[in-house]
């Protein structure tokens, strides 16, 4: 080999050195400039109870499986909030067979799924790695913001089915007939919400005209001691054979009564079902003595909270809306509100505290009907026949956050969170109705509706766990026509008196045990 060829050989092996440094400079240069960390706060909808844990990918909407055990039930997923986090590591080129965008290029993200410790020991295990679609994403100065598509309802709602089988089971003092008269139509844990409401069967002349606004699932617990009990199933019989047929199709009826208080005779769940009633007989809560009823014979107080916790455990769906079957909330809110969550489009969905949905309440007077619209009940507002619920008994404890705005912003068609409120401060003493889940705190169950203050505790929970109080914007409730005044009872003043001071001896010490403490946090 001469000289010449040498050399030459020689200038090539020194060029294809400096050639493959640098290319490697700058493929160093261009992963050390790539975006920061991106966080995607989560829905922080907690796991409902035996539910294996789907974690929603906020950014390409599909549900990526995570592996939860725990000892607990709802209770202890009530804390639960997953965050997933995103970091990009470099630039591909979009090389997918059969696309022609010109090879655009977009982030290769890793995902990193993690989740805050959860209680009693429960294991977490989950690790998603996937390449993220440029279509959830917009990059902009070096930086990447998420936008949030929407998602199928049943991939927003992470939910197990519920048997809605009958049964029977003690609750503390209590017997309770789960599922007793389950309603007829079936319906998936995701595909709505179920409205949960407690009452003796001098209140179902209200089930109509609820179900006439609300045409979604309904729970409710009777409370039927001793003959009381076969009132009760002819309230029943009547409201499911000669009413509306909306009552057989959407109403389940739990049935409890105490111990000391067992009625002589307890059907099986089928031959109630099948019962016929002879309509012509009128519906049995007309004409009734009060003072006749078992309860009132035998001076009972009513267990509120009981009826209350057994018919929300027992609704079929995710979301559930505890309330009082006198109050009637505004037409549609089952579809408007499941469309708002399948929307993703609240950035308050995505705070990471825990969350409820919360309904203004008004009443009306007895000449009106109760409205169907926002803009309907504004001016009735004006014209002084309705206000705001309970104005003249506890104005304190249904003040809602932002109410005077809330009237002078205009209705929409659909469905936002219009104000983020606190249970502190002036509102300390505020007693929301609100949608949930099942993973909210439980009433107590010692408390009850003579000795008022029965949601009192629950709010304080709440306000300890920091819950988030997202006020809607075009939705409400409204008590049946007739505004309440304030009436002089020293009996209930009496009851009262010892329902106060069994919060600040007993369950408020338990409260502050089993919740802890928060500054501005009070019963």
């Amino acid at each position: 080999m001469s000289i010449a060829a040498v050399a030459r050989r020689n200038w090539a092996l020194r060029l294809s050195v400096v050639l493959n440094v640098c290319v490697l400079l700058y493929v160093c240069a261009h992963f050390g400039s790539s975006g920061p960390w991106i966080e995607e706060p989560p829905t922080n909808w907690a796991a409902p109870e035996g539910y294996g844990g789907a974690v929603n990918d906020l950014a390409n909407g599909t549900q990526k499986g995570a592996s939860i055990s725990s000892s607990s039930s709802s209770s202890s997923s009530s804390s639960s909030s997953w965050a997933v986090a995103s970091i990009v590591v470099g630039s591909v080129k979009d090389v997918a067979p059969g696309t022609n965008n010109g090879g655009a290029s977009h982030p290769l993200r890793i995902r990193l799924v993690t989740t805050t410790p959860p209680p009693n020991g429960a294991k977490v295990e989950t690790l998603d790695k996937s390449q993220e679609h440029p279509r959830n994403q917009m990059i902009k100065n070096g930086t990447v913001s998420v936008v949030r598509e929407p998602m199928s309802l049943k991939d927003a709602v992470p939910c197990n089915e519920k048997s809605t089988v009958p049964r029977r089971a003690q609750r503390g003092d209590y017997w309770v007939l789960y599922n007793y008269v389950p309603m007829s139509m079936a319906v998936k844990c995701w595909e709505s919400v179920t409205y949960t409401t407690h009452a003796d069967y001098t209140f179902l002349d209200n089930l109509e005209p609820l179900l006439e606004r609300w045409q979604a699932p309904i729970s409710i617990a009777m409370h039927a001691p001793g003959t009381d009990f076969p009132a009760t199933l002819d309230a029943i019989r009547y409201s499911r054979n000669c009413g509306s047929p909306l009552v057989s199709q959407l109403v389940t009826f739990h049935v409890f009564f105490s111990s000391k208080h067992v009625p002589k005779v307890v059907p099986s769940p089928e031959k109630i079902a099948s019962d016929t009633y002879n309509c012509s007989l009128g519906p049995p809560w007309i004409n009734v003595s009060f003072a006749k009823m078992y309860k009132n014979e035998k001076k009972l107080l009513y267990p509120v909270n009981v009826g209350r916790n057994v018919a929300r455990e027992s609704a079929p769906t995710y979301f559930v809306f505890p309330s009082d079957i006198e109050l009637y909330p505004s037409p549609n809110l089952p579809a408007k509100f499941l469309e708002m969550i399948r929307r993703r489009d609240q950035p308050a969905l995505y705070k990471p505290n825990p969350k409820v949905f919360v309904l203004s309440i008004f009443e009306v007077d007895e000449k009106s009907q109760p409205p169907n619209n926002k803009t309907h009940l504004v001016q009735m507002l004006k014209t002084g026949t309705a206000i705001p619920f309970h104005k003249k008994l506890c104005s304190g404890c249904h003040n809602v956050p932002k109410s005077k705005e809330w009237q002078d912003t205009s209705e929409t068609e659909d469905l936002h969170v219009f104000h983020v409120g606190k249970r502190t401060g002036s509102f300390v003493h505020w007693e929301p109705i609100f949608i949930g889940t099942n993973n909210d705190p439980l009433y107590d169950e010692r408390l009850s509706w003579e000795g008022k203050s029965d949601k009192m505790t629950q709010g304080y929970a709440l306000c300890v766990l920091d819950y988030d109080f997202l006020i809607l914007d075009n939705a409400f409730l409204v008590h049946r026509p007739g505004i309440k005044i304030f009436k002089k009872d020293p009996h209930r003043d009496m009851l009262t008196a010892k329902t106060n001071a069994l919060i600040k001896k007993i369950i408020m010490p338990e409260l502050k045990v089993l919740y802890g403490t928060r500054k501005g946090c009070a019963v």
